[in-house]
């Protein structure tokens, strides 16, 4: 990847011929590992082919590091392989459950953000950087209803998380949107107290509103990115200065070109923040 951080998408299978003759400066791609845990065939055909024209990052959905036990070994010791396999740039996950006694739901649900979770996560991280031999980043979560019994707030949890088990983060600019409109807080506030020297990756995507209840957001993946996103991922930008960035699609996904016209929008926004760098 070039040493100025630069904007990416996430690989869409539908999108591989395309995929594979771009030539934009820069591009790369994420993948959900989950998706290619297999020894052979076409589908680690296509992802190696992939990864010989362009940086990938890793970006999974199943470890449920925030789940009352430890990170499944047997889906750990298949990840290592496609992690050396593949030699992914970036490694990240969700901050978030999704199992429970052995039943898994398809949805990354939130916790207490208590001590004992805390003490639960850093050890969950520390098996899964371990197993893997990387650094993981964890996702901030989306918000649809308040929970009770915190004993932190959710940017001071991800700050003591990365100072006791050295994760980084990934920065979902979408899912601050949404979650401060849901719960009522203050999404700029948000973003001046996260950790953002830990940050190593950023995520914009679109939403949309509830079918019941239009209220309340929700982290669709099926739109483009909105105004508020954008102009909220600039601000962080102030913050972080120029970071890997990448636009989520997973629903109504659109032509490539579609794509990459987003991505042009979110380029031009690392640029900028390049530019003030070098000026300051």
């Amino acid at each position: 990847m070039p040493s100025t951080p630069m904007a990416g998408l996430g690989f869409k299978p539908q999108h591989a011929d395309e995929a594979l003759q771009a030539t934009a400066t820069g591009l790369w791609f994420e993948v959900h590992p989950e998706n290619y845990l297999v020894d052979g065939g076409p589908r680690a055909a296509l992802l190696e082919a992939l990864a010989e024209r362009f940086p990938l990052s890793f970006h999974g959905v199943s470890l449920s590091l925030a789940g009352a036990a430890p990170p499944d070994i047997a889906h750990l010791t298949r990840l290592r392989r496609l992690i050396d396999r593949i030699k992914p740039v970036r490694m990240s996950e969700h901050l978030a459950w999704s199992s429970r006694g052995g039943h898994y739901v398809p949805d990354l649900l939130p916790f207490p953000r208590t001590e004992e979770a805390l003490l639960r996560v850093v050890d969950n991280v520390g098996r899964t950087q371990d197993a893997l031999g990387c650094q993981v980043s964890l996702e901030n979560p989306s918000h649809y209803l308040a929970i009770e019994g915190h004993a932190y707030s959710e940017t001071d949890f991800l700050a003591e998380l990365v100072r006791r088990s050295g994760c980084g983060l990934l920065l979902d600019i979408n899912n601050v949107h949404v979650s401060a409109h849901n719960l009522g807080i203050d999404a700029r506030a948000y973003i001046a107290s996260y950790p953002m020297h830990a940050v190593t990756e950023i995520h914009v995507a679109g939403h949309r509103p509830d079918a019941d209840d239009p209220r309340l957001l929700i982290d669709s993946h099926d739109a483009p990115v909105s105004t508020p996103v954008w102009s909220l991922y600039a601000e962080a930008l102030l913050r972080t200065g120029p970071v890997p960035t990448l636009i989520e699609r997973d629903g109504a996904v659109p032509s490539f070109a579609s794509l990459m016209a987003e991505r042009s929008v979110a380029q031009a926004l690392l640029d900028a923040g390049r530019e003030v760098l070098c000026d300051a």
